[in-house]
């Protein structure tokens, strides 16, 4: 692997103009592919093998037309104080409203409140729901509805809107992920000392992130890949993008230190940084490609997408950054080197290792402290994360809705008037599909079953069964008592579908439950089922990487328990913040409640990758130390001294990056962004820093023990680059020197 890689850094530095020319023409083929393509369905909501999907499957199936991608929007009316929407002025301005709103062309229906009975006991709120036959509204449609709606506030009303037809499209990070690509910046510029250094990582990072979404794009009507799918690639592609090259860069002024050449320093850094590279791109692609297990469409969409922004950044890694450090070998390293010889290249060895960052002596002296003290540091960090994870227990999963959003957006605005004026329990009706095709009374056992649902304790109201053209199914829609992400709400579902036993045999007919609440109900259940399967699945095969990688049984065994402490403690935070409303405000969080459904096993598989990828970046450098003949506490104090700093330099990147994403509006992305910018603190500052010397400390020799019969049968991929230490390489021979940028 290492000479392997020793070789194509030395040929992308080379041959760096035909690299960058190769590279700009896949950027511009694949970009005008993505930019040409028709756009993809969004099949966020299908969701195989659970109870609600079937359910609404045979409403597609039983009522054509009626599980149509046409685009809604609900407008709810509410009178000013003291007074009725039954008013006459107020009720001529809502007949008003709906009659101009149901006059466009891509409407397709639009019901009077009034002739509807959707109208509050206390007269003080009103609703009706526009339906188009398109999903996408033209811009005359959306204007002609605000415009219907203007005139009705006009009349004094209040009037808001939640639906789909006027929704804006939510930006995963905007001014939030600028601020952390900027940060990122500045963490690069204070790590290496020199914008070229800094800017490199940044540049080849953003053309990976361009190139995937390009690709999405290109992909988006093939594959069915929604807005949503590139939303992982972005956050992921970025991160891990400036995080490769900076390993590669960083390797690189550290060959240049040791006295070599720049097309020599450029091939041994992707010998062994590219090596290191390799394999943690790897483990984040398992993680993320082991999404596709859970069963869930939209997750394996993500995953994948994200999987492949994670190899283009590899390959850039490996390719792009050698051939650009080609264009600028020396403008890498810090000033004050730079100027000693700008003719020739040369610098001076001392002066260059300290600034590198291998004389390190600050990771140096704490990485002594801790092979001094393991035991206290082990059992500090391994209790602070374990208190921090505490919160797990009381640990809720559900689904939000317009209840989580700001106050300040008029989807929110409905939701309240809608609870207001109508129940606690009217914002998420419970929809029953009775298939009564074996019944011989189908009227009958329908009858039979809605009132035997109308009498469950929680449920408000049943509506009037609505039966298909053929009569031998009917939909019932079911109003509970409380709210939809409510814990008596979920209990009340089990009940009803715990009375269909009874009621089947009673009947000779069948239902199932569906409707928004009582599917995120089942996806929640989806998914608590699904995590130790996939658990299983990520750890396996990672596991089997790392026992590649650092030929050791118990390493691969420590990063894995590291990783379950890391990320139980970033769970446990975000069911403090998100959940109980710990520092909520701070965070732009205005609704608390039950953590996305999908939260736990999105940030299990997204953090195992992470994880890794420190593991690897840190553990490969004490390795290498040790299989050069340094004891092992030694080489725990080398590789650490060397490998600590960009490994906190790649974290607080990452974190910036990621809290870029806690400023959306989107509830998930703001909760997803939380979640990974906290795993990575700790894992990286607390599992990387303390942790893993700590045990490694403690077991000395034993950390790199392997059974000889194992030791055979695994492959070796040689990470350490011990062949390119053996003389397995060229000779780095005098060649001509790139001609460098001036002013850079």
């Amino acid at each position: 692997m290492a000479s392997f890689l020793y070789r194509l850094g030395r040929t992308a530095f080379r041959k760096r103009r035909w690299v960058l020319l190769l590279w700009v023409a896949v950027v511009a083929a694949v970009g005008f592919k993505g930019l040409t393509a028709a756009s993809g369905s969004d099949d966020a909501s299908s969701m195989p093998g659970i109870e609600s999907q079937k359910a609404f499957d045979l409403i597609g199936e039983r009522f054509p037309g009626t599980a149509a991608d046409g685009a809604s929007e609900r407008i709810v009316f509410v009178a000013p104080d003291g007074q009725k929407v039954t008013a006459a002025g107020n009720r001529e301005a809502i007949e008003k409203t709906v009659a101009e709103a149901a006059h466009g062309s891509e409407v397709a229906s639009a019901v009077d409140p009034f002739r509807a009975n959707s109208v509050s006991k206390d007269g003080s709120t009103a609703y009706t729901t526009v339906t188009y036959k398109v999903k996408d509204l033209s811009d005359g449609s959306k204007n002609e509805l605000r415009k219907a709606l203007g005139e009705a506030r006009q009349a004094g009303l209040t009037v808001e809107t939640g639906g789909n037809a006027l929704a804006a499209q939510t930006e995963a990070g905007g001014v939030g992920e600028a601020a952390g690509v900027l940060v990122a910046a500045l963490v690069l510029l204070v790590t290496f000392g020199s914008m070229a250094a800094a800017g490199l990582p940044l540049l080849t990072a953003v053309i990976g992130v361009a190139t995937s979404m390009f690709a999405i794009l290109a992909l988006s009507s093939a594959f069915g890949l929604s807005s949503s799918t590139g939303t992982l690639a972005t956050m992921l592609g970025l991160a891990v993008g400036i995080d490769y090259a900076m390993f590669i860069v960083s390797r690189y002024r550290e060959e240049r230190g040791k006295g070599h050449a720049p097309q020599e320093a450029a091939g041994r850094a992707t010998g062994t940084a590219g090596s290191a590279v390799v394999f943690a791109g790897l483990t984040v692609v398992v993680a993320l490609a082991g999404l596709s297990v859970v069963g869930v469409p939209m997750l394996t969409k993500m995953g994948l997408a994200a999987a492949g922004a994670v190899l283009l950044s590899v390959v850039i890694a490996l390719t792009l950054v050698p051939a650009l450090l080609g264009f600028w070998p020396n403008a890498v390293l810090p000033r004050r080197l730079r100027r000693r010889n700008r003719k020739t290249g040369d610098v001076d060895e001392t002066h260059l290792t300290t600034a590198t960052g291998t004389a390190a002596t600050k990771e140096s002296k704490w990485a002594r402290f801790v092979l001094c003290r393991p035991l206290p540091v082990l059992l500090l960090s391994v209790v602070g994360l374990g208190v921090l994870a505490l919160p797990v227990a009381d640990l809720q999963l559900g689904m939000s809705g317009d209840e989580a959003k700001s106050t300040s957006t008029t989807e929110r605005r409905a939701y309240d008037a809608l609870a207001d004026g109508f129940g606690p329990g009217f914002n998420g009706p419970l929809t029953i599909v009775v298939d009564a095709q074996g019944a011989p009374d189908a009227a009958g056992a329908v009858d039979t079953i809605a009132k035997k649902i109308a009498s469950t304790d929680g449920v408000v109201s049943v509506s009037e069964p609505r039966f298909n053209q053929a009569g031998d199914t009917a939909i019932i829609s079911a109003t509970p008592s409380t709210s939809p992400t409510s814990e008596e709400t979920k209990n009340l579902v089990h009940t009803i579908r715990g009375e269909r036993p009874g009621l089947e045999t009673a009947t000779d007919a069948t239902f199932q439950v569906t409707g928004t609440t009582a599917s995120n109900i089942d996806v929640a259940q989806k998914m608590q089922s699904a995590l130790i399967p996939y658990l299983a699945v990520v750890v396996g095969l990672a596991f089997l990487l790392l026992l590649i990688v650092f030929r050791s049984v118990l390493v691969p065994v420590k990063a894995a328990v590291g990783f379950l402490l890391s990320v139980l403690a970033s769970l446990g935070a975000v069911v403090a913040v998100f959940q109980w409303g710990w520092a909520a405000d701070l965070l732009g969080v205005e609704q608390t409640g039950p953590i996305m459904s999908m939260m736990p096993i999105f940030l299990v598989g997204i953090v195992f990758g992470l994880a890794m990828d420190y593991q690897v970046f840190l553990v490969s450098r004490m390795r290498e130390a040790y299989v050069h003949g340094q004891t092992p506490g030694r080489a725990m104090v080398t590789g650490f001294g060397h490998s600590a700093r960009v490994v906190v330099a790649a974290a607080l990147i990452m974190m910036s990056v990621f809290s870029g994403f806690i400023t959306a509006g989107e509830s998930m992305i703001k909760m997803i962004g939380f979640g990974l910018a906290i795993a990575v603190l700790f894992d990286a500052f607390v599992i990387r820093m303390a942790f893993v010397p700590a045990v490694l400390a403690l077991l000395g020799h034993r950390a790199w023990w392997l059974p000889r019969w194992l030791d055979r049968m695994l492959p070796r991929v040689d990470i350490e680059g011990e062949a390119l230490t053996h003389g397995d390489t060229p000779a780095a021979q005098p060649h001509e020197k790139p001609r460098e940028t001036a002013g850079i």
